[in-house]
């Protein structure tokens, strides 16, 4: 089946008279919220270990396992830290915050803007909390 762009999906979603209908018609154009699976797909294009991982990201491995085996959901800070950790990409950032129900890092927002600029200059994960800090901003953990 044919992936339908948000604005198309929206249009049919107010347009429809029977919600039930909708949501058995749509099944396969609702986002994927495997938040396990998600990071799991990402952690297999990087060369790295969980342990390596686990302390770049700035968390206990036992949490980190306990998120990659779907036992525990993250949050959006700790999702941004696992992308620092995966020396992930702006988009593959973007894409997995989205993908996981989770805001997208927005610019206008100074905080989101602080840390956009860091996965954009790589840089890790302790030094985007010092600027966070240094900010007065609310840092990742």
């Amino acid at each position: 089946m044919k992936k339908k762009n948000t604005d198309g999906l929206q249009q049919e979603l107010m347009d429809s008279p029977d919600l039930t209908q909708f949501l058995s018609q749509n099944q396969e154009q609702f986002v994927n919220k495997n938040v396990a699976e998600l990071l799991n797909h990402l952690f297999e294009k990087k060369n790295i270990s969980k342990a390596a991982l686990a302390k770049q990201a700035g968390m206990s491995e036992i949490y980190l396992h306990q998120i990659f085996a779907g036992r525990r959901n993250p949050s959006r800070n700790r999702l941004l830290c696992l992308c620092y950790g995966l020396d992930a990409s702006v988009e593959e950032t973007q894409e997995l915050l989205k993908r996981c129900g989770k805001a997208q890092l927005y610019p206008k927002l100074k905080r989101d803007a602080i840390i956009y600029y860091g996965l954009l200059h790589k840089l890790d994960l302790f030094e985007i909390n010092d600027k966070l800090f240094d900010e007065n901003e609310e840092t990742l953990f």
